[in-house]
């Protein structure tokens, strides 16, 4: 059996604003650091290990990814980067409340925009300097692969190249590997992977730093899939990493 774990980063500071973050390159919350280091001690006590990790350029994917090394004492691991992995683009809408967003457009259409598969938020403007083309790590692409805005249609394209190019060749010489990315990159793979409809991928909900495990058949089918941990169990050890930290002697 192939296991393939995947694992959407640390909850971050714009998800504990509750905005609309995207390609906007914040750093995790308090919160996501601790989740970030639970879900590696998990893989650790769970006996999991990797031959590879794949990230993307993101960083608070990234710095869950360091993280979760740590904690597993595997910083030696490889990783690959890869833009295609990113968060889907929420264009205009990149930086706003989520709440006032829904006020002003209303709560259905900002559900279409955050849950739909092929509706994409209003475009950010080519001169816009949240646009990714004035961001040095895209420095090497072509402008036309760098969108302005997306869908989850759109946002699941890139992350098929990825697969099909860098992953699934891996899993095929039965690799263990370890993917630390985004809610809708994640919803994008694993509609793939299960063969969700697209009108059911709005129900899809992932939550931070909670290891997604896939066991796969030789033919890269999939078998069955469980989370490591539940919301409940995550909160209970959260709690007790801060009461411990409070209780810790002061020097």
């Amino acid at each position: 059996m192939i296991k393939l774990v995947l694992l959407r980063h640390g909850e971050s500071t714009w998800n504990r604003e509750n905005r609309f973050t995207g390609w906007t390159d914040v750093d995790l919350s308090d919160r996501g650091y601790q989740e970030a280091e639970l879900a590696g001690r998990t893989l650790r006590d769970g006996g999991y290990s990797f031959d590879i990790a794949f990230v993307s350029v993101l960083r608070r994917a990234i710095r869950t990814l360091w993280l979760v090394q740590e904690s597993m004492d595997a910083m030696w691991l490889p990783v690959e980067k890869d833009w295609r992995l990113n968060e889907r683009h929420y264009g205009m809408l990149q930086g706003l409340d989520k709440t006032e967003v829904a006020e002003h457009y209303g709560a259905e259409q900002v559900k279409e925009w955050r849950r739909g598969f092929s509706v994409s938020p209003p475009a950010l403007n080519p001169s816009d300097p949240r646009h990714p083309r004035f961001d040095g790590r895209y420095r090497g692409l072509s402008p036309d692969f760098l969108p302005a805005t997306e869908s989850l249609e759109k946002t699941m394209r890139r992350v098929l190249e990825v697969w099909d190019e860098r992953i699934l060749p891996r899993l095929r010489m039965r690799k263990r590997i370890l993917i630390v990315a985004h809610g809708n990159t994640l919803r994008a793979l694993i509609k793939h992977l299960e063969g969700i409809p697209d009108e059911e991928i709005s129900e899809l909900n992932i939550p931070t730093g909670i290891p997604l495990v896939y066991e796969l058949n030789r033919a890269i089918e999939v078998v069955t899939q469980y989370y490591l941990a539940d919301d409940e169990v995550v909160e209970a050890a959260l709690r007790a990493v801060v009461n411990q930290t409070a209780a810790a002697p002061v020097h």
